[in-house]
Parts: C-alpha cells; sequence; structure tokens
C-alpha cells in the first residue's frame, strides 16, 4: 500500500513537472553560457554578410494612433560587417528583406546568423526570420517563447532569458548573432534550402494585448520590451551573417542588368533617377558628351542643377560590371 502511495505521489509530481515545463529553460542560454550558439561578429565560420537591404518601417508605438515610423538608421546599416553600432530600427512589425552575393545554401549546423544590438542578456527584442528562394514566397522558421505572458515586460525591462526562447532573432545580446539551421524547413513546398536568396526580418509587436500581440508556433504570446515609443523603436538589425554559401553568384549578369536599368525621366530636368530593380547599383557617374567626367556619386538619383542643357553619358557601376546609358537634360 506504502508502494502504491509513493508511486501515485511520484507520477502526480512528474505530471505537475511536465505540465509546467515552459516555465524552465530549455532553449540554448545566453552568450558566454555552457551549451550557448550565439555566434560571435569576428567568428571564422561566417565567411559572407549581407549586400543589400530594403526596410518597411512600422511604427514606435503600435498602439498608439499617433505613433510615426521608427527612423533610426538606414538600409545601408544592415548591409556588411556587424558592429553593434550601426543598425536600422524597424518599428512595431516593421520588417527587412535582405540578399547575398551568393546564395545560402543547407550545410552542417546553422547556415547564416541574425544580429541585434541589445545592450544585455536580459533585455531582448526580438524578431520573426523567414527565407525565400524566389524573394516572393517566404516560409518561416517555426518561433517558440516560453517567456510569460501575463504580465507585460515594460520598454526598458531587463527580464528576457534566452533560455527559454528559440529560432527568433534578438535573443542574444549585440555582438552576438542567433543562428539559424535551414535543415529545420527541408521539405517546405515551394523553399529550396540549397539556394536561399533573400532573408526577411520581421519585428515582434511584444505587447501581450491580443488586438496587438505576435504569437509563436504553439500560439503563445510572445512578451519583450512594449511599448518602444521612440526613434529606435522595435528590432534594431544589425547585420546576417553568412556560415554556408553557394560558390554560384547570386547576381544576375551584366546584360539582364543594362537590359533592366531604365532613366526616370528622361529627358530629365533638375534631376535623374537610376532604377534598377536588381539594386546592383554602386556608383554612377557623369560624363559630358566630349567625354569629360563632371561629377560622381554613390545615389541613384541625381541632382542636375549644376549642369548645363545638352546630352550626356552616364557610367553605371554595378556589382556585375560597368553600364553605360545616355539621358537629356532640358
Amino acid at each position: 500500500m506504502k508502494k502504491l502511495l509513493y508511486s501515485t505521489l511520484y507520477l502526480f509530481s512528474l505530471l505537475i513537472f511536465i505540465g509546467n515545463f515552459s516555465s524552465f529553460g530549455q532553449f540554448a542560454g545566453p552568450a558566454g553560457s555552457v551549451g550557448s550558439t550565439a555566434i560571435y561578429k569576428d567568428s571564422s565560420v561566417l565567411v559572407n554578410w549581407a549586400t543589400a537591404c530594403s526596410i518597411n518601417r512600422g511604427p514606435m508605438d503600435i498602439s498608439s494612433s499617433g505613433s510615426g515610423p521608427a527612423t533610426v538608421g538606414t538600409e545601408v546599416d544592415a548591409v556588411g560587417l556587424a558592429n553593434g553600432s550601426s543598425v536600422v530600427s524597424l518599428g512595431d512589425a516593421g520588417s527587412a528583406i535582405l540578399t547575398f552575393l551568393f546564395p545560402i545554401i543547407n550545410g552542417t549546423g546553422p547556415d547564416f546568423a541574425v544580429f541585434e544590438n541589445s545592450f544585455s542578456d536580459q533585455f531582448l527584442e526580438l524578431a520573426f526570420v523567414e527565407v525565400s528562394s524566389d524573394g516572393v514566397n517566404f516560409s518561416r522558421f517555426p518561433a517558440t517563447s516560453f517567456i510569460q505572458d501575463t504580465v507585460q515586460l515594460g520598454p526598458f525591462s531587463s527580464q528576457g532569458d534566452a533560455s527559454k526562447l528559440n529560432n527568433l532573432a534578438g535573443k542574444y545580446r549585440g555582438s552576438y548573432g542567433t543562428p539559424f539551421d535551414l535543415q529545420e524547413l527541408d521539405g517546405t513546398p515551394g523553399l529550396d534550402i540549397m539556394n536561399i536568396t533573400h532573408v526577411k526580418i520581421i519585428d515582434v509587436v511584444g505587447s501581450i494585448d491580443p488586438q496587438y500581440a505576435s504569437y509563436d508556433q504553439h500560439g503563445n504570446i510572445i512578451n519583450d520590451p512594449f511599448p518602444t515609443a521612440f526613434a529606435s523603436g522595435g528590432f534594431d538589425l544589425d547585420a546576417v551573417g553568412v556560415i554556408h554559401q553557394s560558390t554560384t553568384s547570386n547576381l544576375p549578369t551584366i546584360a539582364e542588368i543594362n537590359a533592366r536599368i531604365l532613366l526616370v525621366p528622361n529627358p530629365a530636368h533638375s534631376t535623374i533617377t537610376v532604377v534598377d530593380e536588381f539594386n546592383t547599383v554602386e556608383e554612377v557617374s557623369v560624363y559630358s558628351s566630349t567625354g569629360a567626367l563632371l561629377f560622381t556619386s554613390m545615389e541613384t538619383t541625381l541632382n542636375l542643377d549644376e549642369i548645363p542643357e545638352g546630352a550626356y553619358l552616364l557610367y553605371i557601376q554595378t556589382k556585375a560590371g560597368l553600364v553605360v546609358d545616355r539621358f537629356v537634360k532640358n
């Protein structure tokens, strides 16, 4: 009888433990802890970085109708190496799409890492991560948050816990990337895990109010610092580093770029814009009809106020090579 009682109590205790397991950390812990998967920005496993970025800003505070968008940083700040200081803030539910010189491929272990600029192991602004092999259809990594969702984490909360988070960018402090393994998405319809051309980062709205909340794969509300009603609100994207990449370039050919580049308007008056749907333009130079260099710009929209009316040559340096075009200023 006593043995039966002990067995019953044991089973009862085990059930309680299992039922409350989500309250305990069960994923990799913060950077520097035993078993952490954090990847330092200077790690030799990182072989490349994103080469282009486009962003869709979200508001500083999605729960306030008068809130303007986050404003810190530009697309350029998410390109290249992680440095912790130059970031682009996405705002609530804002997003960024990053592209790469070579496609990311599925290898052994994690294949890329996303860097945020958190100042501590406990202040964690989170984001969903999606990937695409065509730039149109995106597949999301199955994210999990076991952080309590009954008490809102405030805008400067220090109650984040990496060990309760999985497949959410931003679970590690600045200079340490959160890794993602494409093998987890193997078999997803329409996704080629050996040819990932685009990575999408989507800010998690950390509100526990169901009207604004973001949810993980299990239907749990994801609780992170909220509201962050300031210019740097939302996820602060530092960089995306590549661990496994293809040996075949992801760039279009120079002929393809040349065929799709447009000069708008042409003829021009005060400005002219180089429209490049492949986002490969690095530098633009304006030459006179006799071949004299007038000026060079890193921007794709050029101010023509300082040059007289006439016909000009435009030398467009792209990542794949040089394109030469002509325009007229009226």
